[in-house]
């Protein structure tokens, strides 16, 4: 069994990392945008080891692939301190701040109410609107280079809680919307469209609706 975290190593890491920057080549010439390339692909590779946990019950490759993305959270921080911008403490100090703010059921005054979880993310939400600057669209704040169905699920999900309900098609299992999906994919492939453009171009039809109105933004 695992010992409950000191936070020492991530100290150490700290230092490694100044160091590293220091005397190896390759890391004193990287920037943030250099870098950006080894986020994404670190990003992919623990959703990977994420879907291969869930699959054999064994997590260690995750722990695995959590290091690599943790080297690239480090490494940021590392070059914005050489230019004296700010540092992880800066960042963890931030995120920290940010959860005790929007989390007042667990940091707050204590009530007694056991809240559901979706209490919980409207608390969440409503908070955030009130940080966050006002958006003009419902797409302000979304990347645009995620991928299209976590894009149009993002989408819908905005419309949905600034009013425009979408009408709800019958309930199906995981595994049914995984096959629908797919045979979607497949009618695309068959008659020559990409999918994701096809998506992509389906979500814009949405929001550039002239009744389309900002609702709150989403977790994190």
């Amino acid at each position: 069994m695992s010992q409950p975290a000191s936070g020492e190593p991530l100290v150490e890491f700290v230092g490694v990392m100044r160091r590293l920057r220091a005397e190896c080549p390759w890391k004193a010439a990287q920037t943030h945008a250099s870098l950006a390339r080894y986020l994404l692909e670190e990003t992919h590779e623990t959703l990977e080891a994420i879907d291969a946990g869930a699959a054999s019950g064994d997590w260690d490759h995750l722990r695995e692939e959590l290091g690599d993305l943790l080297l690239q959270v480090y490494f940021h921080a590392a070059i914005a301190e050489e230019r004296g911008e700010w540092s992880i403490d800066d960042v963890a100090a931030d995120i920290v701040a940010k959860l005790r703010r929007r989390n007042p059921h667990v940091f707050g005054e204590a009530t007694g109410e056991v809240l559901t979880p979706e209490q919980v993310n409207a608390e969440w939400e409503a908070r955030k609107a009130v940080e966050k600057p006002q958006r003009t669209a419902v797409t302000d704040g979304l990347p645009p280079g995620l991928p299209a169905l976590l894009y149009a699920d993002k989408v819908l999900d905005r419309l949905s809680r600034a009013g425009r309900q979408e009408e709800q098609p019958p309930p199906m299992t995981s595994e049914e919307l995984g096959e629908r999906l797919l045979e979607l994919v497949a009618a695309g492939r068959a008659a020559g469209v990409d999918p994701e453009q096809a998506l992509r171009v389906a979500v814009r039809r949405r929001t550039d609706a002239p009744a389309d109105r900002p609702g709150a933004d989403d977790p994190a």
